[in-house]
């Protein structure tokens, strides 16, 4: 099975008053068509680790490989565009724009791959309507619950057909029943071209991924591979 996404001995660092080690010589292979949880307590690294795969950040030390490329953490512009098309993100808090409606925030994320505002639309439309959303395509975020918002943000998340989702406490904030809607959600969107990668606090949800990811001090204790 293709190992798409090989993290090698990744070092992350930072420098406030002192020098904090985050990571430290994590190594992972990640397979098509499987879905990890990552569970650890704050401040083990989750975040950081799914900032690092997304290309929002740089580690340290060590080598990022998709599909047995290597990243040049130089490349800024090709990085970003990486993204945009193989990588979908959801945070939290959901990270919507206030300013902008349900259907805007994600037919913006499509024009950011392909400047077609009318399928940009068109593809928003359908995706928002196809998980239960088509009453609420001009609704602010602020005019959404919770559990709206973050269907939102995975809609957002998958519109560009990624190969890669990262969730990163995308149930933390919601109350049992909506976050098991969402991880239902989210669940739906494994396909065999595809990894998903969440980061939990929930046990529960955790179990039900293909491979629970244990972090501690930085790297990877156990695994259940």
């Amino acid at each position: 099975m293709n190992n798409f996404l090989e993290l090698k001995n990744i070092r992350k660092s930072f420098i406030t008053e002192k020098k904090i080690n985050v990571l430290r010589g994590l190594s992972r292979k990640f397979k098509l068509g499987k879905i990890y949880a990552i569970m650890g307590p704050s401040g083990s690294g989750k975040s950081t680790l799914l900032n690092l795969i997304s290309l929002i950040d740089k580690p340290s030390s060590g080598k990022i490989r998709f599909n047995k490329v290597e990243i040049n953490f130089n490349q800024n512009e090709k990085n970003d565009l990486f993204r945009a098309k193989k990588i979908g993100i959801v945070y939290q808090e959901n990270n919507l724009l206030s300013d902008f409606t349900a259907l805007e925030n994600v037919y913006l994320a499509s024009l950011s791959v392909n400047n077609n505002k009318k399928l940009a639309k068109s593809k928003a439309v359908k995706l928002l309507k196809k998980i239960g959303l088509s009453n609420r395509l001009n609704h602010f975020p602020s005019q959404l619950s919770g559990g709206e918002a973050q269907r939102v943000a995975i809609a957002r998340a998958i519109i560009n057909n990624p190969q890669i989702i990262l969730a990163d406490e995308p149930t933390g904030s919601l109350d049992l029943n909506t976050a098991k809607e969402i991880f239902r959600l989210l669940n739906k969107q494994k396909r065999s071209d595809r990894i998903i990668i969440f980061a939990t606090h929930n046990r529960f949800f955790a179990k039900k991924a293909d491979y629970l990811l244990e972090m501690r001090d930085g790297s990877i204790k156990s695994s259940n591979v």
